[in-house]
């Protein structure tokens, strides 16, 4: 181990030092790495925690480790930059040797990334800024044969023997409906103010279900309140604000399944009587919130981060996201082209929706040649940032009979979390939170993927719409390759058609609401052009990076 000669430059994101975390950021000062350890079965914990996750110890310390490492993952940014971290840089992952479950996120230097090969062998060099010793990593002079890669704590393969029982036969999904949608206007840089475009698709989704407005009763969103930029309106305070509803129930928070944990939690609520008649929301005001910021006219905040990945550049759900892509390539053989005829089918279907943002055809070779963005992907392997609103009403099942369409039933909703939590601790070779709440779905139906008519699977890269299509078993584990060949399968009239609407690839970003407005619009018989013949039944998936969470839809006959 050895300190780097040049201190980093100024600007990258510096973590908080706080009482758990100051050894590791520090540990520097000597050139010797430390992780938090538990004497008990002696295994390393990180991020540090305050029992083991291992044993449930409480006998914990830390440990001088040897600064070697297994290049688990990495990434080449192309697109984002940081003061102090102009691109290109390499994110990456190093899986300690002394116990590969730890994988730290890091950026690789002294070294050409181009010559960069996974399970290579890895030493710590730390560079120093401020007060923080920023544990980087370069290839070691001498190279054992390479190692294999890290394994998952549970096999892909596995995940349905950790799915817990229904703890009851009846299901609170059959106490609900879907009534109403509405979407406000979506675009680039509306310049328009967020909240308007809530409003906007509220009152469509209220309209559209045959309700006023005073018969609403509960508000449900994600991510809720707070500084979220163009992430969010305000929440349920600032819509209640403007409307006037005076809700006997509401929800609003970020730690759910994304805009699907938001219509879950309104299911719950009606089910449990608290709400007859739930108004869901999600808006993104990101290209006027980009363009202000750009314009000098919003400051953004910044300040010290705890995020164990930030200070590296790792900034975006891309950098992990790739560096499961590359191992699902690696492991699998899946290749850029398999990602890209989920880019085509998108585009393909977009065309077909006077809604979508995008709608140009898109050839295979536009995809490849497409500027990168960070290894493997590139520009459109990422969702489209827009300004618009999605609403969706949830209601109690017999109060649905007597509205203006036909209810949309509830047949089954998957949330088991299984996988880590921590970006970079989880799963390797798909997006993490989807494997276990797949198992989850089809633990509460005696529904199978093959009575599924339509997909609208989570597509904020190619690569979680790749996951959810394995994880939800349209194609077994590993097979994506050959099943996506060609894009036959996953077309409007294949075997299971995927994202109709044009997705968050085309269609526009709305963060998984989207994708539940088409997945109603399909079983209505309503999609127009793009409306896939007697659908019945569809599955949603929300939630990028963020505990993910599934939903079974069907029609009432």
């Amino acid at each position: 181990m050895s300190r780097a000669e040049d201190p980093a430059p100024p600007g990258r994101p510096l973590p908080q030092l706080s009482l758990d975390t100051e050894f590791f950021w520090t540990s520097g000062a000597d050139g010797k790495l430390r992780v938090q350890c538990c004497r008990s079965c002696d295994a390393l914990i990180h991020p540090p925690q305050p029992i083991c996750r291992y044993c449930r110890g409480h006998d914990l310390g830390v440990r001088v480790v040897s600064g070697e490492a297994t290049l688990a993952g990495f990434t080449v940014n192309h697109r984002f930059a940081l003061p102090g971290l102009p691109p290109p840089y390499v994110v990456a992952q190093a899986a300690l040797v002394e116990d590969p479950r730890v994988r730290l996120t890091t950026n690789i230097v002294d070294a050409d990334p181009g010559t960069l090969v996974l399970g290579m062998r890895l030493e710590v060099v730390f560079r120093q800024e401020s007060d923080v010793w920023l544990p980087l990593f370069r290839p070691t002079a001498e190279q054992p044969e390479t190692a294999a890669l890290p394994i998952d704590e549970i096999a892909p393969e596995r995940f349905g023997e950790y799915v817990r029982p229904m703890v009851r036969q009846k299901k609170f999904e059959d106490d609900v409906a879907l009534t109403g949608i509405g979407m406000s206007r979506l675009g680039r840089r509306l310049m328009v103010p967020p909240l308007a475009l809530t409003v906007e698709a509220c009152e469509r989704a209220v309209a559209d279900a045959g309700l006023t407005m005073s018969e609403i009763d509960g508000l449900s969103s994600y991510p809720g309140g707070g500084n979220l930029g163009g992430f969010g309106e305000g929440g349920v305070g600032a819509l209640e604000a403007a409307l006037g509803v005076r809700p006997t129930w509401y929800n609003g928070g970020i730690e759910t399944f994304g805009p699907g944990g938001s219509v879950i939690a309104a299911m719950l609520a009606v089910s449990a009587g608290l709400a007859r008649h739930v108004l869901c929301f999600r808006t993104l005001w990101e290209s006027t919130f980009a363009e202000m910021t750009k314009s000098g006219r919003i400051t953004p905040s910044g300040g010290r981060t705890t995020n164990w990945m930030h200070p590296f550049g790792a900034t975006s759900a891309a950098h992990t996201l790739a560096q499961n892509a590359q191992r699902h390539f690696h492991r699998y053989g899946t290749t850029r082209e398999t990602l890209g005829w989920i880019a085509l089918n998108q585009r393909a279907n977009a065309a077909a929706n006077p809604t979508a943002i995008y709608r140009d055809p898109m050839t295979m070779q536009d995809y490849l040649d497409a500027r990168p963005i960070t290894t493997p992907f590139g520009l459109y392997d990422c969702d489209v940032p827009c300004d618009g609103a999605i609403a969706v009403i949830v209601s109690a099942v017999d109060a649905a009979a007597d509205l203006a369409r036909p209810p949309i039933l509830v047949e089954a909703a998957g949330t088991q979390i299984i996988e880590r939590i921590e970006w970079d601790q989880s799963t390797l070779t798909h997006e993490p939170q989807v494997l276990g709440p797949a198992a989850h779905l089809w633990s509460r139906t005696t529904m199978r993927p093959e009575d599924v008519d339509v997909a609208e699977l989570y597509d904020g890269f190619t690569f979680n719409c790749l996951s959810w299509i394995e994880a939800l078993g349209f194609c077994k584990i590993g097979e994506a390759k050959d099943f996506l060949d060609g894009g036959r399968n996953i077309s409007r009239d294949g075997m299971i058609p995927i994202n109709t609407h044009g997705g968050q690839l085309s269609h526009g970003r709305t963060h998984g609401m989207g994708l539940l407005h088409e997945a109603v619009a399909q079983l209505r018989g309503a999609a127009g052009e793009r409306q896939v013949a007697d659908a019945r039944v569809a599955v949603v998936s929300s939630g990028g990076l963020t505990p993910g969470g599934a939903l079974l839809l069907r029609t009432a006959s």
